[in-house]
C-alpha cells in the first residue's frame, strides 16, 4: 500500500459554530472581502456574518456580484476590489459558486494576469490571501479542497483551478444554516454529494484513505438526504448531510471526479446548466456503462446505499447500485432530461469536442474511458 494524503483545512463542525465566524476570521486577517451568494441577504446570514466580524474587530467589504457558474471576469473584478480596499482575507458565504469565487478572488488578488494561465499550468502561482469558507448549502464540498471551478466567457470552457494555495485556512460547517433551504437547493447540492462520493470512489486515483471518505459519505447521504428533503427542519439529519458533503469534498481532493463531471462541464460552460442537474441527467447511463469495468467497487457502493447484497453475485450487487441511486434521485425529484435543461442535439458536436479536450484528465479517471461516439450516445440517451 502506497499513497499520499494531506488536508490542511481547519474544520469547525457543529450547530451554532457560525457565531464563531468573527473570532475565527480575526486569526487570519484584519479586513475581509465577503463573497456572498444572492441568498445570503434574504436569509439574514450576511447581516449575521457582518455583525460577528464587527464584534471581533474585523473590518469588511462585500462583493455580491454573484452568479451560478462564476465567470473568470468576475474574479478579476473581485480581486481588484480586494486590493483596492486593502483586504487581507477573503470569506466565502454561500454554496459552491460563492466558495469557488472566494478562492478564485483570493488567488487572483496575489497573482497577476489571467487566471487561465494558472488553470492550464502556463504560470505557477506564488501566494493567495487566506480564505475562510462558510457553506450555506450541503453539496460541493468546496470548503474541504483546493479546487475552484470557473467559466471562461470567451471560450465557454468551464474548468477548475487546482492549487494547494487555495485550500481554505478554515471551514465553518454549521447545519443550522441549512434550515431555510428550498427543496430544489436541498436536492441539487445533496445529489452532488452523492456524485462526488461515488465518482471519487471509482476513480483510478482513489486510494485507501479517499475510499474510506467516499464510502462514509455515500452511506450518510443515502440515509439522511431523503430525511432533510422531506423535513427541512431535521437538524440531526442535516448534521450528517453537511458532514457527508465535507467528506466527499476531501475525497475528490484526493481522487478527483470521473465521466459525469467531464460530461457536465461543457453544458455548464455553454448553456449555464445548473451543475448537479446536468450531472443527474446523465447518471443512469453513466453507471450502466461503467459498472462492468469495476464490479467490486459498484457492489460496495450498493452496500453503502443500503442494499442487502447477501446472496447476490458481485455482478448482481454492482448492477443493483444503479437502481439504488435512481431510487434516491427519484425521491428528491432529481431526474431531469437534458432536453428540460436546454441541451439540444445541435450542441453535441461542441460538447463532445470540449469533453475530449478541456475535460481530458477527468475523463481518464473513469474505470472505462469512452470514445467520442460513446460520449455522443450517452448524451443522446439522456435527451
Amino acid at each position: 500500500m502506497s499513497f499520499e494524503y494531506m488536508n490542511p483545512v481547519k474544520f469547525y463542525f457543529g450547530a451554532g459554530k457560525f457565531k464563531q465566524a468573527g473570532t475565527i476570521a480575526a486569526t487570519y486577517g484584519t479586513k475581509a472581502l465577503i463573497v456572498a451568494s444572492d441568498s445570503a441577504k434574504p436569509t439574514g446570514q450576511l447581516a449575521s456574518l457582518q455583525e460577528y466580524l464587527t464584534q471581533a474587530g474585523v473590518a469588511f467589504s462585500v462583493f455580491d456580484r454573484f452568479m451560478q457558474n462564476p465567470l473568470s471576469t468576475l474574479l478579476a473584478e473581485g480581486a481588484e476590489i480586494a486590493n483596492r480596499e486593502g483586504c487581507d482575507l477573503v470569506i466565502g458565504l454561500g454554496g459552491g459558486s460563492a466558495m469557488d469565487m472566494a478562492k478564485g478572488i483570493a488567488f487572483s488578488a496575489m497573482n497577476e494576469g489571467s487566471i487561465w494561465d494558472y488553470v492550464y499550468g502556463v504560470k505557477q502561482g506564488t501566494a493567495a490571501l487566506p480564505v475562510v469558507l462558510i457553506p450555506t448549502t450541503a453539496g460541493t464540498g468546496s470548503e474541504a479542497n483546493r479546487t475552484a471551478v470557473f467559466t471562461n466567457p470567451e471560450t465557454n470552457d468551464k474548468k477548475g483551478l487546482v492549487n494547494p494555495l487555495i485550500y481554505p485556512k478554515a471551514a465553518i460547517i454549521d447545519a443550522e444554516l441549512m434550515l431555510t433551504l428550498p427543496k430544489r437547493v436541498i436536492a441539487g447540492p445533496g445529489a452532488d454529494v452523492l456524485f462526488h462520493a461515488l465518482e471519487s470512489f471509482i476513480s483510478k486515483n482513489a486510494h485507501p484513505m479517499s475510499e474510506m471518505l467516499s464510502l462514509k459519505a455515500i452511506e450518510l447521504i443515502a440515509q439522511n438526504l431523503p430525511r432533510v428533503y422531506d423535513d427541512v427542519s431535521d437538524l440531526a439529519a442535516w448534521e450528517k448531510v453537511t458532514f457527508a458533503s465535507s467528506l466527499a469534498g476531501m475525497a475528490i481532493d484526493c481522487a478527483g471526479t470521473t465521466l459525469p463531471h467531464a460530461l457536465q462541464h461543457p453544458m455548464g460552460g455553454l448553456l449555464n446548466v445548473v451543475h448537479a442537474e446536468g450531472i443527474a441527467a446523465i447518471y443512469m447511463p453513466f453507471m450502466e456503462y461503467t459498472w462492468p469495468a469495476a464490479p467490486e467497487k459498484f457492489a460496495a457502493i450498493a452496500r453503502a446505499m443500503g442494499v442487502d447484497t447477501r446472496g447476490m453475485t458481485v455482478e448482481q450487487a454492482a448492477a443493483s447500485s444503479v437502481d439504488a441511486v435512481k431510487k434516491l434521485l427519484t425521491h428528491i425529484n432529481m431526474t431531469p432530461t437534458l432536453t428540460e435543461l436546454g441541451v439540444k442535439e445541435e450542441h453535441f458536436d461542441w460538447m463532445v469536442n470540449n469533453v475530449l479536450t478541456t475535460m481530458k484528465v477527468v475523463l481518464s479517471n473513469n474505470p472505462k474511458v469512452p470514445d467520442a461516439e460513446t460520449i455522443r450516445s450517452i448524451y443522446q440517451r439522456c435527451l
